[in-house]
């Protein structure tokens, strides 16, 4: 193999030059607003659930809280995403259920993104009524009808049929694909 030669994925450089000319392509200015990363995954028009958990996943990876996403806020995403060991992704699972960001999650909010993520993924299975009481059922070890970060963390480490079906449900690959193969404003 020559000295130029890569395979993809074959080391983050290759890989990030293609993350970064993909970026700049889609946005030019280097900074993706919520209204450019709709349309980047082609999800507008949703509706006000799927719209709410895009806002969500949107506000997670603005790490500066300033509106917008650059290419190290992206970068940082696409890693947890494809990279990112499992104890990392619950935790930003468990951010992006968290919506008032008090530390606990309620059944509320797990069920108001599920319902979104159900929008959006098409998946239905197990309502989301029925998937909220699950984990609840599963982790709440306390039964206070909220869960802790470490509650959500242990529950979903300790039993593989949930972090399965956890990770299936609020896996962000298909986001990542769209990305990487550049659906642009087709629907």
């Amino acid at each position: 193999m020559g000295a130029k030669e890569s395979l993809p994925g074959d080391g983050p450089v290759p890989e990030m030059h293609h993350y970064y000319s993909k970026f700049m392509r889609e946005c030019p200015s280097g900074q993706l607003s919520l209204h450019e990363f709709k349309k980047l995954l082609g999800l507008q028009g949703l509706d006000p659930q799927g719209d709410l958990y895009i806002k969500r996943v949107f506000d997670i990876f603005d790490l500066n809280q300033d509106g917008f996403i650059d290419f190290l806020e992206f970068i940082a995403a696409i890693n947890l995403v494809i990279r990112g060991k499992i104890d990392q992704k619950l935790k930003w699972y468990f951010k992006l259920y968290d919506a008032d960001g008090n530390g606990c999650i309620d059944k509320k909010e797990l069920l108001s993104i599920f319902t979104a993520i159900q929008a959006i993924n098409g998946q239905t299975n197990m309502s989301a009524e029925e998937f909220t009481n699950m984990i609840f059922q599963k982790i709440d070890v306390n039964n206070d009808g909220e869960l802790t970060l470490e509650e959500f963390i242990n529950g979903v480490e300790r039993d593989e049929g949930l972090m399965e079906l956890i990770t299936k449900s609020f896996d962000l690959s298909n986001v990542l694909k769209v990305i990487q193969s550049g659906r642009r404003h087709s629907v």
